[in-house]
């Protein structure tokens, strides 16, 4: 059971980093989608705002990291 947890769980930087990535993609898919539906400056504004809620989410499984290395048991 614990082999199965394990798959679920974030455990190093690297992970993180292509859980990133894949989230990034994702997000610049659908902010195009976005652009269509709404020309203009909406459009671009709902881009940049899926884009940044990767970065936002980023930094805080990073954070969740240092803070597991530094205080947390397994």
């Amino acid at each position: 059971m614990k082999k199965i947890a394990r798959l679920f769980s974030i455990k190093t930087k690297l992970e993180v980093f292509l859980i990133t990535y894949a989230l990034g993609l994702g997000a610049a898919e659908r902010g195009k989608d976005y652009m269509v539906q709404y020309p203009g400056n909406v459009g671009k504004m709902f881009f940049v705002l899926c884009t940044v809620a990767v970065f936002i989410a980023a930094s805080k499984m990073l954070e969740a990291i240092e803070l597991h290395k530094a205080f947390g048991v397994d």
